[in-house]
C-alpha cells in the first residue's frame, strides 16, 4: 500500500538549530530520510549525520538558511512513502566480522550464555545467526551502535565499568551489540575478540560501515578459519 508521511510522524518532528550552519531533525522517519538525501541530495546541505531517530543537517549558511532548510526537510519528509515495517538507510551492505569468541577476549562469554539459559556452543550460534544493523555512529570514532539483537540475547551492562577494554573487543550491552575500534573505558559484557580494523584514517573510508549497513558475526578459532 503506497501513501504519504503520516500525521503521526510530523506530530514527532523536532528541529533544533546547532549554530549558525547546523540544524538537528528529531523524527521516527530519520532513516528514511537519511536515504532520501542521499539519494537526492539538497542543494546548500554538506553532511547528513545520523543518530537514533535524529539526523544533524551540516549546511552553508551563504545558500541557505535554517529556516529555509527546515521547509525543505518539511518537504521532504511530506514526499515519503509510508512507513513500512523495517526501512533501511539507502542501499544496505553487508559486513561479516569474524570472532574469536570466549577466551581471554571474551572473559563474559560465559556469563552472557548462562545469563540467555544456553550453553556457550548455542549462544554462540545463535549470537551469528542474528542479522544485526548499524543504527548509528558514536561514543567513540568507528564504534556502531548494532541493533536487532532478540531479547533473550540483550545483556545487562556491568555494575561498574571496566577501565580499559582492548580494541576488537565484540560487547553486549542492553538492546546493543558493539566492536570496540579502539581501547577505551567500557560497561558491556564482552563476548569475543576481532582483528577486524574498524577505524584507519590511512583507508579512503576510515569507517568500514555506515547507519544502515547490516553485520553478522562469524565464529572463527584464534588462528582465523572457521
Amino acid at each position: 500500500m503506497s501513501g504519504k508521511v503520516s500525521g503521526a510522524d510530523f506530530d514527532s518532528l523536532v528541529f533544533t538549530c546547532l549554530g549558525d550552519a547546523a540544524l538537528s531533525v528529531g523524527t521516527p522517519r530519520a532513516r528514511a530520510l537519511l536515504a532520501d538525501l542521499r539519494d537526492t541530495p539538497l542543494p546548500g546541505v554538506l553532511e547528513v549525520v545520523p543518530a537514533l531517530a535524529q539526523l544533524t543537517v551540516l549546511f552553508d549558511p551563504l545558500q541557505l538558511d535554517a529556516a529555509q532548510l527546515e521547509a525543505a526537510l518539511r518537504g521532504r519528509l511530506a514526499g515519503l512513502p509510508e512507513r513500512p515495517a523495517h526501512e533501511p538507510a539507502g542501499a544496505a551492505r553487508t559486513l561479516v566480522v569474524p570472532v574469536v569468541f570466549g577466551g581471554a577476549g571474551g572473559p563474559d562469554l560465559e556469563w552472557c550464555a548462562a545469563h540467555a539459559g544456553l550453553t556457550v556452543g548455542a549462544f554462540v550460534s545463535a549470537l551469528c545467526a542474528v542479522t544485526l544493523e548499524v543504527a548509528f555512529l558514536g561514543f567513540t570514532p568507528g564504534f556502531a551502535f548494532l541493533t536487532g539483537l532478540p531479547p533473550f540475547l540483550r545483556m545487562p551492562r556491568l555494575d561498574a565499568p571496566r577501565a580499559q577494554v582492548p580494541a576488537g573487543s565484540v560487547a553486549l550491552g542492553g538492546p546493543w551489540a558493539g566492536v570496540y575500534p579502539s581501547g577505551t573505558p567500557g560497561g558491556w559484557r564482552i563476548v569475543g575478540h576481532t582483528d577486524l580494523s574498524l577505524f584507519d584514517l590511512s583507508r579512503p573510508e576510515p569507517v568500514p560501515w555506515r547507519a544502515g549497513d547490516r553485520v553478522q558475526f562469524r565464529a572463527v578459532t584464534a588462528g582465523g578459519e572457521g
